[in-house]
């Protein structure tokens, strides 16, 4: 039931991606590729990143949103609060803290961040949301969240050919969405004005509406080590809004 019902949205909400209401999410007008900043210290491995007490670069206000059970931390640290630009670092907490696990060169939305969030603003939401649900268009990599395959996570066929592959794997950010369902549920708690269905998915090399887009193999990547045992959220935000 729950896949047929993800089938017969699936376009409808596609078209609003990232809460555009219809914009096309990733048109290729964005800022260009990030420059892989790496914030929050050197490759996992060096002693600056292992054991941390708390997640790099995130201050007091998103770090008490973190919930105490929470052991991943999927954090976006964007460049700057009016860029498209950013990285994703993947944190597991251990008995003695905080290591870092993975970074990736990512991109959020076209014209920046906002706490204020609301439909075709072109802005990512800044926060701390947790992720429960994945899918796309490829079959289930190995994830251990719940995965929904269908092909109506294919992007519209009028949307830039640069975007054609975006939803090949995706992970719902818990933003305006009920968590437990597919990526592809249309519901809207907050109002439609809101916007919603805010992703991590696939980069295409600029820009989004609001979602976070990373390379293939850093989805991969975070399909397989998202563990629903463990509670992972996004922490997300330009530099200013996360050190506040």
């Amino acid at each position: 039931m729950r896949m047929a019902a993800a089938v017969a949205t699936g376009l409808v909400l596609l078209a609003g991606c990232g809460g555009a209401g219809g914009g096309k999410d990733g048109d290729g007008k964005g800022d260009g590729a990030g420059k892989g900043e790496r914030p929050g210290g050197p490759a996992r491995g060096a002693s600056a990143t292992t054991h941390l007490k708390n997640i790099p670069d995130v201050g007091t206000a998103l770090r008490s949103r973190i919930p105490a059970d929470s052991g991943q931390v999927v954090a976006v640290y964007g460049k700057g609060v009016d860029s498209a630009d950013a990285t994703v670092v993947l944190y597991d907490k251990g008995a003695k803290g905080w290591d870092r696990d993975s970074s990736w060169t990512a991109h959020n939305g076209r014209r920046g961040w906002t706490a204020d969030h609301h439909e075709g603003d072109k802005r990512s939401p800044v926060g701390v949301f947790s992720l429960t649900d994945a899918g796309g268009v490829l079959q289930d990599p190995g994830a251990k969240l719940p995965y929904t395959h269908s092909s109506a996570f294919t992007p519209p066929s009028y949307w830039a050919k640069s975007t054609r592959h975006d939803f090949d794997y995706v992970v719902a950010i818990n933003y305006n969405r009920v968590k437990g369902t597919s990526p592809l549920d249309p519901s809207r708690p907050q109002g439609q004005s809101k916007g919603g269905g805010v992703w991590l998915h696939l980069d295409h090399g600029s820009g989004t509406s609001a979602c976070v887009s990373i390379p293939k193999s850093g989805m991969r990547a975070l399909l397989r080590a998202l563990d629903p045992a463990r509670h992972p959220v996004v922490v997300m935000g330009d530099r200013a809004h996360l050190a506040a």
